[in-house]
């Protein structure tokens, strides 16, 4: 779906239909991440996991920024020091391990060295974390 189309008889959006393009397609993805979680697809879930976080920092970096258009990377540590949202040490922390996740889709000879790591609990673990993180982005968008 490209999002750049006539919406509501407007060819562009404006910034808050872009943050909430973002916000809608980043609820989706979570509930997405719970059916994979539930199914035992660990792996998937977690690189929607990341997605979800991409999406919301996203959402800011359309908040915080002139253009509508965030860049078009993965990185969620490039991408949230071109925000004014303020994280924590640990927060940096976290984001960094998260960006792993977001080649599991796109490199599948890293996906089985990742298969073998991240089981129920371990995963389980990062969605609460990644829950919370979403929580607090969601509250400050």
């Amino acid at each position: 779906m490209f999002y750049l189309t006539l919406h509501q008889n407007r060819l562009f959006l404006t910034k808050e239909e872009h943050i909430a393009y973002w916000v809608r397609t980043a609820n989706r993805d979570w509930r997405t991440v719970q059916d994979l979680y539930k199914s035992k697809n660990y792996l998937p879930a977690l690189f929607f996991s990341h997605l979800v976080l991409e999406k919301l920092v996203k959402g800011h970096w359309v908040k915080d920024n002139a253009s509508n258009t965030p860049p078009k990377i993965h990185n969620l540590i490039v991408l949230i020091d071109n925000t004014k949202y303020q994280i924590t040490d640990d927060d940096k922390d976290f984001l960094r391990a998260m960006n792993q996740f977001q080649l599991e889709g796109r490199y599948p000879d890293y996906k089985n060295t990742l298969y073998r790591l991240y089981k129920a609990t371990k995963t389980n673990n990062i969605l609460n974390k990644v829950n919370i993180f979403r929580k607090c982005l969601l509250k400050n968008l």
